[in-house]
């Protein structure tokens, strides 16, 4: 009897520490997610690209952009920052340069061959791969408020002109009269062109020669919340001189915006025909996947490589699921900024 009882004693005893370890190692396991490193999170953005040379540029110009996207970018951090969503810090950062005169996307938007305003802005959610578009609104103060709203509101991935816009009514998105985009500035450069156009100076032979040497101030942001979550957005009032109702890459997901939590959040910004024919922001989330190559080598291949080799300019910025971004571009310059998990800024705007 007495050996039995100091046999269950022993497994009793034994069973008891084995439970206590447990509870140490769970303990120690919860210790050191709390006193790990924090969530990465960060975001990168746009605002345009083309040629975009110091020489041409004053030192007052110079300090607004750098103000502005500096302005634009803490918007979008502050809210990651708090545990905000990719999806919000993309918006918020965006309006930000929407309602600047400096940016074609918004307020600053470029005039079209009719001397009228046609915007365009796309976004899309990493998680879910869910995405809204708008495209030729003249009437919507932030086209990327209404493209969220697609996105969240409707059975549809993109509206556009006046379909468009009374949905925006419907939804409560702030509705503007056209005369709210007028900016002197990009109606002096829409009678510039006009009046090469005019003189002959400007033909179907040296059109894409003209293009190439435009700047492009289509706006974006990509980012990476705390909880893993990608986003990406993209705004733009297109190509000054457009005709006949021209619409760009800004508007068509997997051209001029991307995100999928598997690899990156991508916005693009440069000649729209070419980012569409090379389906430039899902390319570089696709070589991500399928080859399994990091965001930089496939953002490079995609830009410096695929995309010039086409004859196609302009740039992208892009973050992937760890933080890790690109801002590649084969032009001149262009308007950029990161800001990453520990509050680390970057602010660029010519080719280093």
């Amino acid at each position: 009897m007495t050996k039995i009882f100091s046999f269950l004693f022993t497994v009793v005893l034994v069973f008891s520490c084995g439970n206590d370890k447990n509870v140490a190692e769970n303990a120690s396991t919860s210790s050191e997610k709390t006193s790990g490193k924090n969530p990465t999170f960060g975001l990168v953005i746009h605002g345009g690209a083309g040629t975009i040379l110091k020489e041409n540029m004053s030192d007052s110009l110079e300090a607004a952009y750098t103000s502005k996207l500096e302005e634009a970018i803490r918007v979008g951090h502050k809210i990651l920052e708090n545990g905000g969503s990719a999806m919000e810090a993309v918006t918020k950062t965006i309006n930000v340069m929407e309602d600047s005169p400096l940016f074609n996307a918004g307020k600053g938007a470029v005039f079209t061959h009719d001397e009228t305003n046609e915007l365009d802005a796309s976004v899309m959610d990493g998680a879910t791969l869910n995405a809204g578009a708008v495209a030729g609104v003249t009437g919507i103060k932030n086209p990327i408020d209404l493209a969220v709203e697609v996105m969240n509101n409707s059975p549809h991935v993109m509206l556009s002109g006046k379909g468009a816009e009374i949905f925006a009514k419907e939804r409560g998105i702030e509705l503007v009269d056209p005369s709210y985009f007028y900016t002197e500035r990009r109606f002096q450069s829409l009678k510039r062109i006009k009046e090469r156009e005019k003189e002959n100076k400007i033909s179907v032979a040296n059109e894409d020669t003209f293009i190439k040497n435009s700047k492009y101030g289509t706006v974006g942001c990509a980012a990476l919340d705390k909880n893993g979550n990608l986003a990406a957005g993209t705004s733009t009032g297109g190509m000054t001189n457009k005709k006949w109702n021209r619409i760009g890459d800004a508007p068509i997901i997997g051209a001029g915006t991307y995100a999928n939590n598997a690899t990156c959040a991508v916005s693009s910004t440069g000649w729209g025909e070419y980012f569409i024919r090379a389906m430039v922001a899902h390319d570089i989330s696709a070589m991500m996947e399928y080859k399994g190559v990091s965001l930089q080598d496939a953002a490079s291949d995609v830009i410096q490589k695929k995309l010039s080799e086409l004859g196609g300019t302009g740039g992208i910025v892009a973050i992937d699921k760890d933080g890790n971004i690109s801002m590649e571009f084969n032009t001149a310059g262009m308007y950029r900024a990161h800001m990453n998990a520990q509050g680390e800024l970057t602010i660029g705007i010519y080719k280093e």
